[in-house]
């Protein structure tokens, strides 16, 4: 029985003794993992102002073949391109400045009393989401909103994950607060908010993509303009990036992000044309909906059924009524983005397909008088994602030329482009975040123009195809 005993004490020791060593093992890869991550943030950093410096250097030693290259092209439609890329230069750069005026004007609509609130249905669609989807429900239902205002409705679109089985956790936890549906198939994300849309009782609607987390604030902060605001027919949420702890492209993003909204939606909202209303987060009057749905659900591009960008279009059949669509800088959610260039690519011919369809739907009523009041400041934001898409070939062109006869020259000019466009994004980030992180700036700017430039174009060769891109891919959303 002693011995017995003894061997029990040895065995109990030595798994002990194991278990204290790996452990301590565990501990050192994780420590080298994250030093690791930390030491490559600081040399892609590092590698992309030396980058930028060698472009410079490039510039200040060939920048007197600037002239020449103007003057150098015998083509008279080469020169036309050259002054045409130059008047829309200087449109962009005079937009810019109006842009920065209406930012500094903008206040986001303070909350409204619990009183006041209006009912909200909140419309979640998910897709092979998994987990994620548990944390989106979650962090919903604990919002700072009314319960007895609100309904929560998450719609499975066919996923083959286990997605279903994480809605009936959410479910069992929250009890009839959340109500879950299943799609008896795949059918997309515009049908599966079309299902919401028509069960939903509230007077607005809240769209929130299924891996994306909502602060506390976010819901009233989101549903309070329709109560400040009678014309108010939408509200754009303010997007973050969720997944941005390791990944260099989420870290890009993520700054990226906050230009893309806190500015210019921002400047758009002191307009009240806000042209995208994002899929993560967005809230929409009942009524506004319900009268442009069967247009929506119905929508074509060339013959065929649209299955993509059901925001923007919902945003631009909402425009179109006449009402105003504004921007919550301060209804936050922080949403999943591609970690690898692969998704990121899908992620961006998708919005640009979306942009070339509704730019060409918008410029059938923008200069109509379509509503009330001043409608300069939609048309000048038209006009410009109009003119960008008009010109991107004939910039392709300009581009090729400057390379093939000046190839150092280019690149000296191009990084000093982006210096000085990105130094803008960095002191805005900066200002509002951590100074650390707004450096990503400068690396997104490179990444796009090097690795990205040829979106644009290529979306608008392919904007008659159809297809989500990403589905399936939880990684690339």
């Amino acid at each position: 029985m002693d011995n017995k005993h003894t061997l029990q004490q040895k065995i109990h020791s030595t798994l002990e003794w194991h278990i204290t060593h790996l452990k301590s093992f565990t501990n050192k890869i994780n420590t080298i993992l994250k030093e690791s991550t930390k030491r490559r943030n600081i040399l892609v950093i590092t590698s992309t102002f030396l980058i930028i410096s060698v472009g410079l250097y490039f510039f200040s030693v060939f920048h007197n073949d600037l002239n020449a290259f103007n003057y150098e092209q015998k083509s008279v439609l080469v020169k036309v391109l050259i002054t045409i890329a130059t008047g829309l230069t200087v449109f962009k750069a005079s937009l810019f400045l109006f842009m920065i005026y209406q930012y500094f004007r903008y206040k986001p609509v303070a909350s409204v009393t619990d009183k006041e609130l209006p009912t909200c249905t909140i419309i979640v669609p998910a897709y092979n989401e998994g987990k994620q989807v548990w944390d989106t429900l979650i962090s919903l239902a604990e919002s700072n909103y009314p319960q007895d205002k609100l309904e929560l409705l998450a719609i499975d679109d066919g996923s083959k994950d286990d997605t279903w089985e994480w809605m009936l956790k959410a479910k069992e936890q929250l009890g009839n607060r959340l109500v879950i549906l299943q799609q008896p198939e795949n059918q997309g994300k515009r049908h599966a908010l079309y299902r919401g849309f028509n069960l939903g009782t509230g007077d607005v609607f809240v769209t929130v993509d299924s891996d994306s987390i909502v602060t506390s604030d976010t819901l009233r902060n989101l549903a309070s303009p329709f109560v400040e605001n009678k014309d108010c027919g939408a509200v754009a949420g303010n997007i973050r990036v969720l997944n941005n702890k390791k990944e260099i492209l989420p870290k890009m993003l993520d700054v990226s992000f906050v230009l893309s909204f806190e500015f210019v939606r921002s400047a758009e909202s002191n307009l009240n044309s806000v042209l995208c209303t994002p899929g993560a987060l967005a809230a929409y009057r009942r009524t506004a909906v319900h009268h442009c749905l069967p247009e929506w659900i119905n929508q074509t591009f060339m013959g065929k059924p649209s299955d993509i960008g059901e925001d923007r279009a919902m945003t631009n059949m909402i425009l179109k009524q006449g009402k105003s669509v504004l921007f919550q800088r301060n209804a936050v959610a922080y949403t999943n983005v591609p970690e690898e260039y692969t998704g990121l690519y899908k992620m961006f011919i998708r919005w640009g397909r979306s942009n070339v369809r509704e730019n060409l739907e918008m410029a059938k009523y923008v200069f109509t008088n379509f509503r009330k009041g001043h409608k300069s400041g939609i048309r000048l934001l038209f006009l410009s994602q109009f003119l960008e898409m008009m010109m991107c070939y004939p910039f392709l062109i300009v581009m090729a030329l400057f390379i093939a006869t000046h190839p150092l020259l280019f690149l000296g000019s191009t990084f000093l482009s982006i210096l000085v466009l990105s130094t803008f994004s960095v002191v805005f980030y900066s200002n509002r975040y951590k100074i650390s992180e707004s450096l990503w700036a400068y690396t997104y700017s490179i990444l796009y123009t090097f690795g990205l430039f040829w979106i644009t174009p290529y979306a608008i060769a392919t904007a008659s195809r159809s297809g989500w891109l990403t589905r399936g891919f939880t990684e690339n959303k």
